[in-house]
């Protein structure tokens, strides 16, 4: 539908490229008085921006219908003309309405995740099968998603150390989730294998730093290093605790829709993703801080 309208609105002639667009307003200063007030009645009638970007776009929308109950349709052929030069003399103005669909779908959802989090707080602060960094009474709870394969979370552990050790107050747990395929899934299941042996944090650094090829072999080097018993790791990474473990982990990821690693719940305030600075982490812990 989008693609029809484009090409409606451009009458066949080379559509703008959105990547490049800037944010421009809509230029209105070419239109005389009366033609301004069809315009204005039209937006209060679609309810801003937005609700014209999704009638531009649904063209049996609910707000489509309510225009065409208004005008005449001489003024909705005139209307439609408007944008139509608008669109044509500022091609942003598409862009910006999608942008700003974007932003709101992101924010929803973003919103529904925090949501879901306040609802269920003993399931992503309260596991007795992930890791707590940090103080284990601490107030200030962040959840971090991560997998051992992932760069971005091998970049990010020795800041986290370091936010850690200058917050007495923060609990931070770890979940490990395999999300990059089976390598991912053999360095989670060793990961909280050695959490059995009372050695998730030594092993996982070991192992996270590691930079040889995947597999068995790399993680029974890691276990000696460790101290582990290396067999009962092997036997432990298939068990049904670590199995169980994991794909609770798993779940809660998918239900605040998580799209990449590492991912950090802040309290119940904000999901951070990315490899986010040290600087980001802290200020993200000190406006938690300042709530409570």
């Amino acid at each position: 539908m989008v693609s029809l309208w484009i090409n409606l609105l451009y009458g066949g002639q080379q559509q703008p490229n959105l990547a490049v667009m800037t944010a421009r307003a809509i230029p209105f200063q070419f239109m005389d008085k009366d033609t301004m007030q069809n315009l204005k009645s039209f937006l209060r009638l679609t309810a801003g921006a937005g609700a014209l970007a999704a009638a531009l776009f649904c063209a049996d929308s609910a707000p489509v219908r309510a225009a065409d109950s208004s005008f005449t349709p001489a003024q909705r052929a005139e209307i439609v003309n408007i944008m139509r030069n608008a669109l044509k003399t500022d091609p942003s103005i598409l862009s910006d309405a999608i942008a700003s669909l974007q932003n709101q779908a992101a924010a929803q959802k973003s919103a529904s995740a925090l949501d879901l989090v306040r609802h269920n707080k003993p399931l992503f602060g309260g596991s007795s099968t992930d890791v707590v960094l940090g103080n284990p009474q601490g107030t200030l709870n962040v959840v971090e998603f991560y997998d051992p394969r992932c760069p971005y979370c091998r970049k990010v552990l020795d800041d986290l150390d370091a936010l850690v050790a200058a917050e007495p107050d923060l609990r931070l747990v770890e979940k490990v989730i395999p999300v990059l395929g089976p390598n991912s899934t053999l360095d989670a299941q060793a990961i909280m294998a050695a959490g059995l042996q009372s050695k998730y944090i030594p092993f996982q650094k070991i192992l996270m730093a590691d930079s040889s090829a995947p597999g068995m072999d790399r993680i029974r080097n890691a276990a000696r290093q460790a101290g582990l018993d290396t067999d009962k790791l092997v036997k432990d990474m298939k068990s049904s605790a670590v199995t169980t473990a994991l794909a609770k982990n798993v779940a809660l990821a998918r239900s605040i829709n998580l799209e990449g690693t590492p991912t950090f719940i802040i309290g119940d305030q904000a999901i951070i993703p990315g490899a986010v600075s040290l600087s980001e982490l802290k200020a993200a812990v000190d406006k938690l801080k300042s709530s409570h």
